[in-house]
């Protein structure tokens, strides 16, 4: 093979490359670009007439009262786990005191937030997507149309509210029986002075620490509300295609939510330091 024959292949397999780019970056933008769009007209057309005020509580107790059995079984085994290992990892330096205030913070700003998002978009964001689903490839929303009904706002609109109002207590239910977890590990199993494990927490763990976690869940759950009833309206391909809806919804919720939590907490971090109230130093 000659020089020149080389060279070719290789433009050619550099331009194969450049243009499944290409493709790629213009149907991820184009991605962005619709859910943006239909979060804001999800959200917008909520506080028009008719009030979907039933439906908002309808979807507030799905997403919320439904989900607290696995939150509290969750977070306390969050609790007691992250407790033990980091108290294994403190008593080689002499510094078991610290394991409380650590799995508090370590908790209410990140895994509180996450494992909360995590957990509820696998529960209520795929049974959004697969009831909207249903509903698309039945034909039930192009009826809801034709009696003039706007299915944004009345399917779409109240599961986004319920989820951005619902997370944040869940998250705070997470909160507190994880730190419940930690109190059984540390001063019940491991008989830790019980004084200095709440002196040092107070001590170390603020209130604002807790607020920024609650901010996250609720960023969390317009979110995966978002891109869970995408999928779920966008529906094609019947029974199969609800399937698939339901399980991309899921999937892109989930890596969405991580993605999301290292973004919030550097732009969070910053606006402490810029307004000069940052105090995790």
């Amino acid at each position: 093979m000659s020089y020149a024959e080389r060279r070719e292949r290789v433009n050619q397999a550099f331009d194969a490359i450049g243009r499944y780019l290409m493709s790629q970056v213009r149907e991820f933008v184009r991605e962005v670009g619709e859910l943006s769009r239909f979060g804001y007209e999800g959200l917008r057309v909520f506080f028009h007439r008719p009030w979907r005020g039933t439906e908002l509580v309808s979807h507030m107790e799905f997403i919320g009262n439904k989900s607290v059995t696995i939150i509290l079984m969750s977070g306390l085994f969050t609790g007691m786990a992250l407790a033990y290992q980091i108290y294994l990892g403190f008593r080689l330096v002499n510094a078991v005191s610290l394991v409380g205030p650590t799995v508090g913070l370590g908790i209410t700003r990140e895994l509180g937030p996450v494992l909360t998002g995590l957990i509820v978009s696998a529960r209520a964001g795929g049974a959004m997507a697969a009831r909207l689903g249903t509903m698309r490839v039945t034909e039930q929303i192009d009826a809801l149309e034709v009696m003039g009904v706007n299915p944004i706002q009345y399917l779409v609109s109240p599961r986004l509210i319920a989820a951005i109002l619902v997370m944040p207590l869940l998250t705070g239910v997470f909160d507190f029986i994880a730190m419940f977890g930690c109190w059984l590990i540390c001063i019940q199993l491991l008989e830790m002075d019980e004084a200095a494990f709440f002196d040092r927490t107070y001590l170390w763990l603020e209130p604002y620490h807790i607020n920024e976690g609650l901010f996250k869940a609720a960023v969390f759950g317009l979110f995966f509300a978002v891109i869970c009833t995408h999928r779920g309206y966008n529906t094609k391909g019947g029974a199969e295609g609800v399937g698939n809806a339901t399980n991309r919804g899921v999937v892109l919720s989930m890596v969405m939510i991580i993605v999301l939590d290292f973004f919030l907490t550097n732009i969070i971090n910053v606006f402490y330091q810029m307004t000069g109230d940052y105090r995790w130093k």
